[in-house]
């Protein structure tokens, strides 16, 4: 099943690659990378042969994330133009964006599919009872919907204001991390491997919240995001670069103990 599911998602990315070239928006990309997990995650519940209350748990915890985040980019992609990233890539690539962009949409595929591999291990554990890892991770699940679902509702308001136009939002948890929704969304991915926790294998759980680690803060999520910023809001970004922490909250630096380290 689980080859065949790579096999069917990535017709479907392909599929949607068209829609893009039609309607110049990339970003149902991110709604659909999004929602395949939560659907390949129910598959895995469904189909699965460990302890049943633990796959229920999974696959509840799993779509559950997977709903509130596509819900929240469906929106996003809905009301407003094109992310800045992938106009900039349009931009950028001139000609060339389609080409790229056929491959990127194939490697967000892939990556959903192997970012859903915990939940198919989870769900054949065959290990019963219930344990105190478990409880554990209903409450950093718990933090981390609660983290990112006020971050965003903090940026909306930001930017729902006029006179923030052109300006940093520095509300709220946006005060003590310059990307409060990436890391609480990191945060997710460390329920798996906490859920796994003296289970065969489940080591390598730990494989997926370090792989997204690397990926949100060194390839797809901040780095792009920030450059974006920068065109976007120059010095006043550059100015919340020196305070703010990139990524873990941490409390702000001073202007001028930000100036000393510079």
């Amino acid at each position: 099943m689980s080859l065949a599911a790579l096999a069917a998602l990535s017709a479907a990315f392909l599929a949607l690659w068209s829609v893009q070239r039609r309607t110049r928006n990339a970003g149902i990309v991110d709604v659909a990378w999004a929602a395949s997990i939560g659907a390949l995650a129910l598959l895995h519940g469904l189909f699965g042969d460990g302890w049943g209350p633990r796959r229920v748990l999974v696959t509840a915890l799993a779509v559950a994330w997977s709903a509130r985040l596509t819900l929240h980019l469906w929106r996003r992609v809905g009301r407003e133009s094109e992310d800045g990233r992938y106009a900039e890539m349009r931009r950028s690539l001139g000609a060339r964006f389609d080409r790229v962009m056929v491959w990127f949409f194939l490697a967000q595929a892939l990556l959903a599919w192997l970012l859903a591999l915990p939940m198919a291990q989870l769900a054949n554990v065959e290990l019963e009872g219930w344990r105190a890892t478990d409880a554990l991770a209903v409450a950093l699940f718990a933090a981390s919907i609660v983290g990112e679902s006020i971050a965003d509702r903090q940026l909306a308001s930001w930017r729902e204001d006029p006179a923030n136009r052109g300006r940093t939002c520095r509300a709220g948890l946006w005060r003590v991390s310059r990307h409060p929704n990436y890391f609480f969304e990191w945060v997710h991915w460390l329920v798996y491997p906490v859920l796994a926790i003296g289970t065969p294998w489940g080591w390598l759980l730990w494989l997926a919240p370090l792989a997204m680690l690397l990926l949100v803060t060194k390839v797809t999520g901040i780095p792009p995001t920030e450059a974006q910023s920068l065109r976007s809001r120059g010095d006043d970004y550059r100015d919340y670069q020196r305070t703010t922490s990139a990524f873990f909250p941490w409390p702000p630096r001073t202007e001028a103990h930000a100036t000393d380290r510079a």
